[in-house]
């Protein structure tokens, strides 16, 4: 994905999740893919549109890794909520205006996933 990234101009991260159909690709992102992997202008066109994001196949994942993501915020989600709402009051973390690193991180236990999510905070308007 690295590789593929590079030659995109964006993150992996982005990159993968374009590639996976959660993003949407400029003319000239379509085209580097298409170079890439040999697709159709049909098929480039079709990196183009906007997607229907955040579809999975299950109400609940059932891929292991996914589904560790939905414990995660099972278990964890109310307390990041809240602490989030202590920092900074009440409002929610963008996914729009959003970045995501992945990263190994070397451990003699086992190397561990480092995973850097950052959203814009956005407050709640009253009116």
């Amino acid at each position: 994905w690295e590789a593929i990234a590079q030659k995109v101009g964006q993150s992996k991260e982005w990159t993968t999740a374009l590639c996976l159909g959660q993003m949407t690709a400029s003319p000239t992102q379509a085209a580097v893919l298409g170079e890439l992997f040999g697709l159709t202008d049909e098929e480039q066109k079709w990196l183009q549109v906007v997607p229907y994001k955040g579809s999975l196949p299950t109400p609940v994942p059932t891929d292991p890794l996914i589904y560790r993501w939905y414990e995660i915020v099972s278990v964890y989600g109310t307390t990041i909520k809240e602490l989030i709402h202590e920092e900074f009051g009440d409002g929610i973390m963008s996914a729009i205006d959003f970045s995501m690193d992945i990263t190994r991180q070397a451990d003699p236990k086992g190397d561990r996933v480092n995973v850097v999510l950052s959203g814009k905070f956005l407050p709640y308007k009253q009116y």
